[in-house]
């Protein structure tokens, strides 16, 4: 299997972190995402031209969580996403959650503090920020009262559901996330960051 991806997108981290973790042979291909080249190939690869893409022969599947679910799937005696339907429920709902409302809040963030200036695009936009923000705030609430008194986000063990969430906080300082407050999710997020799958992945700065 082929993974195409960025060490710097937070997406294409689930996927690999999900890879390591599950024991998977990964070929990982880096898509250059400043060179057109790289991403009119990567067009081909996916119609929406973003990473990752996971090539498994002829096969090819975009999706982040997607990807994760495939993998985990695949691979027999896997516990980050276990058969048990209610689980799995329980799974999917916090993936699609991070998809819809966490990754998207803190994506705009990380754009216009980071990504926007290194693009010629300029500076941060003030009230794109201030959206963000809010809308930042609201879901960390959300984590923040479900994570008390829980070490993984669903039952008492990793899964896919943390390696989903966990990632769009790498960009915490560079792009000054406002979730230093939610002492729950800072405590669950200082418990992925001990785990070695995310430690192997950290990108450099």
């Amino acid at each position: 299997m082929r993974l195409y991806h960025h060490p710097m997108s937070s997406n294409a981290r689930r996927a690999l972190m999900t890879a390591i973790h599950l024991g998977l042979p990964l070929e990982l291909a880096v898509v250059d995402l400043m060179n057109a080249d790289d991403r009119r190939r990567l067009g081909e690869l996916n119609p929406n031209g973003k990473v990752p893409v996971l090539a498994d022969g002829d096969f090819l599947l975009w999706e982040s969580c997607a990807i994760m679910q495939y993998l985990a799937d695949r691979t027999l005696g896997q516990t980050l996403y276990p058969d048990n339907i209610l689980v799995r429920a329980d799974i999917n709902r916090w993936m699609l959650w991070a998809c819809q409302h966490w990754s998207p809040a803190i994506g705009y963030l990380t754009f216009e503090r980071i990504w926007k200036g290194l693009i010629g695009q300029g500076g941060p936009d003030a009230d794109v920020v201030a959206r963000a923000e809010n809308e930042l705030a609201k879901f960390a609430a959300v984590l923040d009262g479900h994570l008390a008194g829980r070490a993984w986000l669903v039952g008492d063990k990793l899964s896919l559901a943390d390696f989903a969430l966990a990632p769009p906080l790498m960009y915490t300082e560079q792009a000054k996330l406002p979730v230093q407050q939610y002492p729950h999710i800072m405590a669950w997020y200082e418990r992925v960051r001990q785990l070695d799958v995310w430690k192997n992945t950290e990108p450099v700065w």
